[in-house]
């Protein structure tokens, strides 16, 4: 049974015709995804990206433009009880040098070519917001 909606909001940061993925640890499984994380209560999706790019990754971003929203129900992966609602930003860094990794569960940055033929993410929403992308940029 569903009992709590869980928000989740992730920046595609573009540079040189590639996007930013995280590799990271989660609950015992290796997955490669966007930088973002949890809407906390009482602030903005906006707040929310860019207080998730500083804890991860020490950056701020500009150029932030809204890119893809889910549309379709999705229950969380880790936790059954939960319906996932994902929201998309297509962004740039401001200063590429402040590029720093924060959160411990971030094990390495990739940056994935948008010319890729196969589409690298595990997570059902990453891959079509990364389709979503190289429509928009391809």
């Amino acid at each position: 049974m569903i009992e709590k909606i869980n928000v989740r909001v992730y920046a595609m940061i573009v540079k040189n015709s590639q996007v930013m993925a995280l590799h990271e640890e989660y609950v015992g499984q290796q997955l490669m995804k966007f930088p973002g994380g949890g809407l906390e209560f009482g602030e903005s999706i906006l707040e929310c990206v860019n207080r998730e790019l500083e804890e991860e990754l020490n950056i701020k971003v500009k150029n932030v433009e809204h890119l893809y929203t889910q549309e379709d129900f999705l229950v969380s992966k880790f936790r059954d009880n939960e319906q996932l609602l994902s929201i998309y930003y297509q962004a740039e860094m401001v200063d590429e040098n402040e590029l720093l990794i924060m959160d411990p569960c971030i094990e390495e940055i990739e940056w994935v070519s948008l010319a890729a033929e196969e589409n690298p993410f595990l997570l059902p929403i990453d891959k079509i917001a990364f389709e979503v992308l190289k429509k928009k940029l391809l």
